[in-house]
Parts: C-alpha cells; sequence; structure tokens
C-alpha cells in the first residue's frame, strides 16, 4: 500500500523553494508514494511544473479574502453573510496597516487567517510545511497526519521573523529540515529545544536534466561580447544593485560587457533606473522570469551571484553543474557551496570587489581554466538526497 504524503506551500512563484519542491516532485517514486499538494493559491510559473502524478488540492475559497483590498473583501464577507470573517478581515487589516515588518506581519495575521481555513479531510503518513510562516502554521493546526515536517529554505535570522511565535509550532513538529549546514547551526541556536530534530536535505538538481535543457537555443548565442549573468529574485537581498555598479566600472574600464540578470521582483523599477542613470543600457539588461535558464547559463563566460544573503543558492549550484567560473560575494552560507580559489571565487561585498574579481578571471585564462577543471572532477548531482525525503515517513 503506497504511502501518502501532503505538501503545503503558499503559491509557485519562481523562487528557490518552488524550484526546489518541483525538482522534488519529479524525483520522487509514485509506485510507492501518494502526494497531495496544497497551494494557498493557485498561481505562479512553476504550477505549470506540477507533475501528473501529484493530486493538486482545491485552493482554499476563503483565503484570497486576506490578499485583496479591505474594500473588496468587506463587501465580499457581507454578501456571504460571514460577519466572522468581516471581523477578522477588519482586525487582519489592522496588522497590515501597522506591522512595517513584513515577515512579523504575516505571522502575526495567521491567527485571523486561520479562522478562514477548514481541517483537511484526509490523513496522511506526512505533511510537510515546505515553506516557512504560514505553510508550516497549515500543517500544524489543519492537517492531520502522523508525521509533521517543517522546511526551512534559508537563514532563518535574516528572515526578519519572531522566533517566540515560531517556538511553539517548531517544537512540536517531528523533524525541521534546512538545505545547508550553515542554515542548520543557526536554527540549532535559536531553537535549542529542537537541536535533535533538525536536519539537512539539499535541494534536489540533476546534471542529466539541466544538461539536456542548456542546449535550447535563445538570444544569447548572437551576441559578441563577454557575458556574464546573474540569477535571482529582483529584491535588495539579492545585491543587483551592486552589480550594476561593478558592471559600470568594467564598462569604464573599456570591458566589452553585456550583463544579463534572470529574475523578476518588486526592485525592478529601482534597478531599470539605476541602469539609465549610469548609462548601461547597452550593457546590462534585466532579462525577467526563463522558464529555462540553464540555456542562458551556458552562454555564460562567467556567473556572478552578488547576493546580500542565501540560505543554499540553487542557481549557484547549476553553474557549478554547467561549468561556469563563479564569483560569490561573502553571504554567511557562501562557503558552503565554493572553496575560494579552487571552484570560485568568493569576494567582498562591494561592488569594486566583484568588478575586480571579474576583471581578474578575464585577464588570467590559467584561473578560468583551473576553476573549471576542478568542478569538472566534482559529483555535483544530489538525486540521493530523495532518500532523506523518503526516510521522513519513518516513526521514531
Amino acid at each position: 500500500m503506497k504511502k501518502k504524503a501532503l505538501i503545503i506551500i503558499n503559491n509557485l512563484h519562481c523562487g528557490g523553494a518552488e524550484k526546489a519542491l518541483i525538482s522534488l516532485l519529479e524525483t520522487i517514486d509514485y509506485t510507492r508514494y501518494e502526494v497531495d499538494l496544497f497551494l494557498f493559491k493557485h498561481e505562479g510559473l512553476f504550477l505549470r511544473n506540477v507533475p501528473e502524478s501529484v493530486n493538486v488540492l482545491k485552493e482554499p475559497k476563503n483565503y484570497s479574502l486576506f490578499d485583496m483590498s479591505i474594500k473588496k473583501a468587506l463587501n465580499l464577507t457581507i454578501k456571504m453573510k460571514r460577519i466572522d470573517l468581516l471581523i477578522y478581515r477588519l482586525l487582519a487589516g489592522l496588522i497590515f496597516k501597522t506591522e512595517k515588518n513584513k515577515a512579523k506581519c504575516e505571522q502575526r495575521v495567521w491567527k485571523y487567517i486561520r479562522h478562514s481555513l477548514g481541517v483537511l479531510e484526509d490523513e496522511y503518513d506526512l505533511a510537510i510545511g515546505y515553506l516557512e510562516k504560514n505553510p508550516i502554521y497549515f500543517c500544524m493546526e489543519k492537517v492531520k497526519a502522523k508525521r509533521k515536517v517543517g522546511f526551512i529554505h534559508t537563514h532563518y535570522s535574516q528572515l526578519g521573523m519572531d522566533p517566540r511565535y515560531d517556538r511553539k509550532y517548531f517544537e512540536k513538529l517531528d523533524n525541521i529540515i534546512t538545505v545547508s549546514s550553515e542554515c542548520a547551526v543557526v536554527l540549532k541556536k535559536i531553537f535549542p529545544a529542537c537541536i535533535n530534530k533538525i536536519e539537512v536535505m539539499h535541494n534536489i538538481i540533476s546534471p542529466k536534466l539541466i544538461y539536456s535543457l542548456a542546449n535550447e537555443k535563445n538570444e544569447l548565442q548572437q551576441i559578441e561580447a563577454i557575458k556574464i549573468v546573474s540569477v535571482g529574485r529582483l529584491n535588495l537581498l539579492k545585491g543587483h544593485d551592486l552589480a550594476i555598479e561593478a558592471c559600470k566600472k568594467l564598462v569604464e574600464e573599456q570591458f566589452n560587457i553585456k550583463w544579463y540578470v534572470i529574475g523578476e521582483g518588486e526592485e525592478r523599477r529601482r534597478l531599470e533606473l539605476l541602469i539609465r542613470e549610469t548609462q548601461l543600457e547597452n550593457h546590462f539588461f534585466l532579462l525577467g522570469v526563463k522558464e529555462n535558464p540553464y540555456s542562458y547559463l551556458k552562454e555564460a563566460s562567467i556567473y556572478v551571484h552578488p547576493s546580500r544573503f542565501e540560505g543554499k543558492s540553487i542557481a549557484v549550484d547549476e553553474a557549478k553543474i554547467l561549468k561556469k567560473p563563479i564569483i560569490l560575494t561573502k553571504f554567511s552560507t557562501a562557503k558552503d557551496q565554493i572553496q575560494n580559489e579552487k571552484n570560485g571565487l568568493i569576494v567582498e561585498m562591494q561592488a569594486e570587489s566583484i568588478a575586480a574579481a571579474v576583471k581578474r578571471l578575464l585577464q588570467n585564462e590559467k584561473l578560468r581554466n583551473s576553476l573549471i577543471n576542478n568542478l569538472s572532477k566534482e559529483s555535483l548531482g544530489t538525486e540521493a538526497e530523495i532518500e532523506k525525503f523518503y526516510s521522513l515517513f519513518q516513526v521514531g
């Protein structure tokens, strides 16, 4: 008889956790396991990539009340004759208005959102809150399961959340899974009562799949220039503003640079303005989300990851698989992914340092070849991590 699992996540917009989830779903043996997927909202680029074997549950109809304007929400609750939901939406609205910390805001409004959501009918062998905040809270309060697991996909201390709020949930989880040893150290420090249940499961990445997709054609193949690629959501933490400043310095030194960023986010307008101000319209390009980023990575002369912080970057691992010279800024988990001077370069979190590293790689063929050669010797596939997923079903 198949074991039954439930996985919960907010949506399938293009982000690291969402991408990791799709890789996990593509790797599961569906002859042994049955998987339901619960999304608070049925939206996102990766929705189309959910395997057919996965049963996507219906979207909770009342959740959208907390994701729309208060005027529209109040009109709907009145039409529904749900005074209770009207009150909860008003109370949530006060938090939305007064709590400036976005992460804490999401934590605090859960006590009102939870009243709009019913308990799932089915019982599962394993239920997974695949992201911090709502997915874990829902897993603990609205799901019947023999085992419950929470996934933290990044550096907890950088999320801006209130650990006191999470403690009551985390201490009841059977396991807490995170994506790197550095992230695990942080979790153990913040939640000492949970030390024995915190484990590392690396994001699943398949070199075979990446190689096949990398061969697709794209517009970069026609470009005659030094092509630099960065992948990451367009927000302040991803450091694309540092990349723009670094690009400016390289262009000023007469390097024929074309720098491409794959990703989308709330910082697009600010970054577009910065590109215009630095007169880099012909050198720095925001490509948006690409369904297949691997063909763009393949075209890169150098891959640069200018983040201010990361949990574990899937994009960096993908660049390693494609054997690209890699430059990382010195975020706290950088050393978990790159051995400085051996299979990449780790530099200070400054535009000057990024530019200097790019210049160094461009002018030092021996160093470039050494990094590429060392990457070619590494075993970079993580498909075996699926065994850790299967072990989560085991009681005890």
